[in-house]
C-alpha cells in the first residue's frame, strides 16, 4: 500500500533527520519536505503563538497544509507535548505522535511515544554562573537553549559566549529550546513514535485488511494472584479497525500482584 509512495512530510525543524530513514527503509515511502514550510503558526513551545487545538488537531492540521501546498495523498506530520507522565505524575516526559494521512485510502494512522527520557525544563537566573549550571544540567551545547527576556526571545544558543551575551541584561529565564533539530534526545523519542506508526501500519484488519488494526480500548479486572478478586489493571486489550469497525479481544493468561487487589493490599 505504501511502497514507492511520495510522502510529504511537514516540517521545518528537520524532523525528516529521525522519521525518513525509518518510513524509507521500512516501508518504501519517498519522503518529501516542502520548501518553506512554515510550522510555527501551529504553534510555537516558547508561547508567541499558541497550539492550534489539541496535539493531535495540531499534527492533522500540519499534515493537510503540507498537502495543499504540495499535492499528493500521504502526509506525514509530528507533534510533541511535554506535561508530568500519566501514571507517574512526579516525572516529567515527552509525548510524540507522528501522524500518517493517505487520503487516497482514506486512513489516519498515529504513532505514539511517551518517555520519561526527555530534558524539557526551564529556570530564571540573574547571572552568567546560574545560567551556566543549567546549561550543564541540561546537555548544554548538545542540546539548546532559549532566552527570554523582556522584550525579546533569543532561540537556538549553541555556544557559550551566545549564552553570556543572552543573560547579561539581568533577571530573564532560561529554558531548554525544545525544537526537534535543537534537541537530540527529543529527535530519539520521534524515532520511536516513528516506529510505532511503522508497526501499526504493518498490523492490518483480519476482516478487511485494511492497515492499523490496533489496540483502541482496555478492559480491566486482571485477577488477583492470591484471591482471584478483580484489579484494577488490565485484563484484555481490544483491537479494532477504524475501518469496517471489526474488534477482536486479547485477553492476558497473567495475575496482578496482591500488592494491586483491594482485598489483599487494602
Amino acid at each position: 500500500m505504501f511502497k514507492n509512495r511520495i510522502a510529504v512530510l511537514a516540517t521545518m525543524h528537520r524532523k525528516e533527520d529521525a522519521i525518513a530513514p525509518i518510513l524509507e527503509s521500512d516501508l518504501g515511502l519517498k519522503i518529501q519536505v516542502p520548501t518553506d514550510f512554515d510550522t510555527d503558526r501551529f504553534g510555537t513551545f516558547t508561547r508567541e503563538i499558541a497550539r492550534s487545538g489539541d496535539q493531535l488537531e495540531a499534527a492533522r492540521k500540519k499534515a493537510l497544509a503540507a498537502l495543499e501546498i504540495v499535492g499528493g495523498d500521504l502526509a506525514i506530520a509530528s507533534e510533541g507535548s511535554f506535561a508530568p507522565h500519566p501514571s507517574f505524575p512526579m516525572l516529567p516526559c515527552d509525548r510524540e505522535i507522528v501522524l500518517l494521512i493517505d487520503t487516497l485510502n482514506d486512513l489516519e494512522i498515529i504513532g505514539e511515544s511517551i518517555s520519561t527520557e526527555t530534558n524539557f525544563n526551564h529556570r530564571t537566573v540573574s547571572n552568567y554562573d546560574q545560567a551556566y549550571q543549567f546549561a550543564m544540567k541540561v546537555g548544554f551545547p548538545d542540546h539548546k537553549l532559549v532566552v527570554i527576556k523582556q522584550h525579546e526571545i533569543v532561540k537556538g544558543i549553541g555556544d557559550f559566549d551566545q549564552l553570556k551575551e543572552a543573560v547579561s541584561s539581568g533577571k530573564v529565564r532560561v529554558e531548554t529550546d525544545m525544537r526537534a533539530m535543537n534537541n537530540p534526545t527529543r529527535m530519539k523519542v520521534i524515532a520511536q513514535a516513528t516506529r510505532d506508526l511503522v508497526e501499526k501500519l504493518r498490523s492490518c484488519c483480519p476482516n478487511c485488511s485494511t492497515p492499523g488494526f490496533t489496540v483502541a480500548d482496555v478492559r480491566r479486572g486482571l485477577p488477583c494472584g492470591w484471591c482471584g478478586s478483580p484489579t484494577n489493571l488490565i485484563l484484555a486489550s481490544i483491537d479494532r479497525c477504524s475501518k469496517c469497525g471489526f474488534e477482536q479481544e486479547q485477553v492476558s493468561d497473567q495475575k496482578a500482584d496482591p500488592m494491586y487487589c483491594p482485598y489483599c493490599n487494602p
